[in-house]
């Protein structure tokens, strides 16, 4: 069941991307909607999960899997209709591509759900603390209900947009950069243990040849 919570997120996804190269018009604002459904059902599937007794690693990898596949497809079409530079997509997609490599397969290697994998204390709060996690989330969704406004607002309300529309501008990419940031902080430890994890491993290696 929080399988399929996972995949219907998906298809949303496809509608919000389909909804972003149409014309615009007031139906745009419906983007703004069905991401926060998306970002809500992020959260219900873990729900779901553990209500039903039915967690386990593959639900684990699957669900970043899609998390993954729906950030890093609204950064890739946000740049491309041109509402963030391209870099920010760039970015959210070498740290996802390092780090879900290392989580996967330390994950698969270890048989435990990628957030158990951290060790120190900063990388518990960072990236598997249930706080930043939920940051994070609502970081996100905020930005990308904000990049979803800019397109239709102006437009259908132009006479509120003369008023508000700096405000709104503002909050977007406050949200968006905060979300950059964050991307970056929560990587680090990831990485930071890994590379700290294979140095011990080679000197143990090296220990026992001797």
């Amino acid at each position: 069941m929080a399988n399929l919570v996972t995949l219907s997120r998906l298809i949303l996804l496809l509608f919000v991307v389909w909804l972003a190269y149409q014309p615009v018009g007031a139906w745009h604002f419906t983007a703004f909607f069905l991401i926060i459904l998306i970002f809500v059902s992020d959260g219900l599937d873990g729900y779901i999960a553990r209500k039903r007794n039915e967690t386990s690693l593959f639900g684990a990898l699957f669900d970043i899997a899609g998390d993954r596949v729906v950030e890093l497809t609204l950064w890739v079409v946000a740049a491309d209709i041109d509402l963030v530079p391209i870099w920010v997509p760039l970015v959210f997609i070498i740290r996802g591509v390092v780090v879900d490599t290392i989580r996967s397969s330390n994950s698969v290697s270890r048989g435990v759900a990628p957030f158990a994998l951290m060790q120190s204390p900063i990388g518990k709060f960072l990236v598997s603390g249930k706080f930043m996690r939920i940051l994070y989330a609502v970081i996100k969704a905020c930005a990308f209900c904000g990049l979803a406004l800019l397109l239709p607002f102006p437009v259908v309300l132009p006479e509120i947009w003369d008023q508000t529309g700096w405000l709104l501008v503002g909050l977007t990419y406050t949200f968006v950069y905060a979300a950059v940031l964050l991307c970056i902080l929560r990587g680090l430890p990831v990485i930071v243990e890994f590379v700290a994890a294979q140095k011990e491993d080679i000197l143990g290696s090296m220990g026992q040849k001797r």
